[in-house]
């Protein structure tokens, strides 16, 4: 593929102890000709310790926003303030691989590319960059509209497993054609609205399993903390996309079926919040008010209930512990790994 020159783009928020190894994994690529980091508001001192990871190529540049706007808005500042043709996102407490981009470009039939993740825990000793990812086939998959929602319904007990977590190396010419940036209203699921809008214009999404991606779990991350709010504002984002005309009727009824999965949860999260504001009177009121708040909430805590039961009681499934490393899709492994 010709024309490879790839910005990356880090929005960081208090990211000091974990951005060098980002940045230093983003200027090893021989493709990427621009590391655009944004500081969104931190109160702690990412932005020198980012400038300090530079390593004098003339690549690395620094934003920083007074206030905090979230990851959106400061993806689009980068997007708007850079000129790669095309975009590869990073978040600040993650890593590539090396040698991502070179498998990525092999080709040259996709609007936005993605590979494998590899979720590593954070209480992994060592350096975690130099843990070797499974070797899975290459064999790539074309994502349709169905495929990609459905493979954004999360299961519970299933950690980071959605097809939204992915991070394609995207196509400036696609977003630009057809008018896409991150929806600065969300801060839960950007990734998977201006994908789905994305493929739901025509967009070639590509994805090969082998990894290339390192994704750090930490308990303190901001990608797993989110306000009851950011999941309403979600499922009204499945809304908004329902009223693309081009849509056929299959596309559309999957698409239902993550807003109401996504709202659901809203739903519970709302029970518990009313509950712990106001006491379970309140909660019960609210739950009781529509059908469509009761079900949710009642299967919700049911099995909040059950779960914890069976852990005091030693029964949880083994198959339920986190490894220290897996990968986020499932595939056929070259060299016998799961």
């Amino acid at each position: 593929m010709t024309g490879t020159e790839v910005c990356v783009i880090i929005a960081a928020r208090n990211a000091a102890r974990t951005i060098p190894v980002a940045i230093a994994s983003a200027l090893r690529e021989p493709e990427v000709k621009e590391v655009v980091v944004v500081d969104d508001a931190s109160t702690d001192d990412t932005a020198s310790v980012a400038r300090a990871a530079d390593d004098g190529s003339g690549r690395l540049s620094i934003m920083r926003l007074d206030i905090n706007r979230g990851p959106s808005f400061a993806r689009n500042a980068a997007i708007a303030g850079s000129r790669s043709p095309f975009i590869s996102i990073l978040d600040a407490d993650d890593f590539f691989l090396e040698g991502r981009f070179k498998k990525l470009f092999a080709r040259a039939d996709w609007d936005f590319a993605a590979d494998n993740i590899m979720l590593i825990r954070d209480d992994v000793p060592g350096d975690m960059t130099k843990i070797v990812a499974p070797r899975f086939s290459a064999d790539p998959e074309f994502l349709d509209f169905e495929r990609f929602i459905e493979g954004n319904i999360s299961r519970r007990r299933v950690q980071r497993g959605e097809l939204g977590f992915l991070k394609p190396v995207i196509s400036r010419a696609f977003l630009d054609r057809h008018g896409l940036r991150y929806d600065e209203g969300l801060r839960l699921g950007e990734d998977y609205e201006l994908y789905a809008r994305a493929v739901a214009q025509g967009a070639r999404f590509k994805v090969i399993r082998t990894c290339g991606y390192g994704a750090i779990v930490r308990q303190d991350s901001l990608s797993g903390r989110h306000k009851t709010q950011d999941l309403k504002r979600l499922a009204d984002a499945d809304l908004a996309l329902l009223e693309i005309d081009s849509l056929p009727e299959g596309s559309k009824a999957v698409l239902r079926k993550h807003e109401r999965h996504v709202r659901d949860k809203y739903r519970l999260r709302k029970f518990l919040d009313v509950k712990a504001e106001r006491g379970l009177a309140s909660a019960a009121a609210y739950a009781l008010a529509s059908q469509s708040n009761l079900l949710p909430i009642v299967r919700g805590v049911t099995a909040d209930k059950l779960e914890a039961l069976f852990r005091h009681a030693g029964l949880a499934s083994k198959s339920q512990k986190v490894p220290p490393f897996r990968v986020l899709m499932a595939g056929t492994s070259t060299s016998g790994e799961p």
